[in-house]
């Protein structure tokens, strides 16, 4: 016999997983749930349960009675199920109307031009008025300017910066079909610790190197194993190790890396910040690189250290990073759905270094 407690929290689950559908204009209505409706036995062992139950569905619109027709009881009328007529109707029942009239009002005004817009049902039903027009603004100025040629900071948009672009880029070009977006990359230095002092004598003894894309590229390293780490301290931590070079603080830009033909070749670990944004970037790395491997970007790591956690000030809003592996998809999600506690991060830099250096050699075989 199931409450209406039970019935919300059971819509809710199906609201999480299937709004995106629903959206689109997927799904079969109307939707049924059934309450269990207890036989004539159970309600003999148990009248006072089956009345409590009849009594907390009384009232309640969308459902549908019926009657029963027991020898001992008598004639019965109970509840039978909860009929939904649409994604609507489900929504006002878990509380969601608001946030599920916000997302299709918006996708109905942008969805015909950019239906990629249903896999992004936080950014429809969450994002604030400035920023969702923002966001629209900037989506038909690059379809309307597709090889322009200018820096973010060029942009014509108002309210537009690369702190809010940045983050952003993976949507963006996602949303456009991943056309591409026809800004000219921003000129910054990339910095690298070689490891090895082999492969110094490639780069006239330097070990530590902040140099412009390309002229990393001309470098041509022929290094085994290539680490990327998102806090430049945690890089200048780094020992020596042979064959191996750490990049830091690249961030979202982490794609440049690919320009790099030696680091594609050699084997490839991301190991980032334990919160959603690390979980994004490592996305996108292994978008250049396919067979990139993660390292610490675990549960068993993040729980390990929950004296060391800080607040994240701002979350990623895409509901799901294609590229990442189901362990790292399933942390993230808890991460999302604040599984541990409110927007939870763990800092690299801070985990100990007798805790890292036998994972880092576990993921390089030693």
């Amino acid at each position: 016999m199931l409450l209406p407690d039970a019935v919300r929290a059971l819509l809710a689950r199906r609201y999480r997983a299937r709004r995106c559908e629903w959206l689109s204009g997927e799904g079969n209505w109307p939707m049924s749930v059934t309450l269990g409706c207890p036989s004539e036995q159970e309600a003999q062992r148990q009248p006072d349960a089956v009345r409590a139950w009849a009594e907390a569905w009384r009232g309640v619109s969308d459902v549908v009675w019926s009657e029963r027709h027991w020898r001992s009881l008598g004639t019965q009328t109970v509840p039978e199920r909860l009929v939904l007529g649409g994604a609507v109707d489900l929504a006002k029942w878990i509380g969601e109307a608001q946030s599920w009239q916000r997302a299709q009002d918006r996708y109905q005004l942008l969805g015909a031009r950019w239906p990629r817009f249903a896999r992004y049902f936080e950014v429809l039903a969450d994002y604030s008025e400035p920023d969702f027009r923002r966001l629209e603004a900037l989506l038909d100025w690059l379809d309307r300017n597709p090889q322009s040629g200018l820096y973010p900071r060029q942009l014509p948009i108002a309210g537009l910066d690369t702190k809010w672009l940045e983050p952003r880029m993976s949507l963006i070009a996602d949303l456009r079909g991943g056309a591409e977006s026809g800004l000219r990359p921003l000129p910054y230095l990339v910095r690298c610790c070689i490891l090895d002092e082999a492969l110094r004598r490639h780069a006239g003894g330097l070990s530590d190197i902040s140099a412009p894309i390309d002229d990393l590229a001309r470098l041509d390293l022929p290094a085994s194993r290539v680490y990327i780490v998102e806090n430049v301290q945690t890089g200048l931590a780094f020992g020596s190790e042979e064959g191996a070079v750490v990049f830091m603080g690249l961030g979202y830009g982490v794609g440049l890396l690919a320009r790099l033909p030696w680091v594609a070749r050699a084997q490839c670990v991301y190991w980032g910040d334990l919160d959603t944004h690390g979980f994004a970037i490592l996305d996108r790395a292994r978008a250049a690189f396919p067979q990139l491997e993660s390292a610490l970007m675990d549960e068993e790591t993040l729980l390990t250290f929950r004296d060391l956690w800080v607040h994240e000030k701002e979350q990623t809003t895409a509901s799901v990073l294609p590229l990442l592996s189901p362990t790292e998809q399933e942390v993230y999600r808890g991460l999302r759905e604040q599984k541990w506690g409110a927007n939870v991060r763990l800092e690299q830099e801070r985990i100990p270094w007798s805790f890292v250096e036998p994972r880092l050699r576990r993921e390089n075989g030693t």
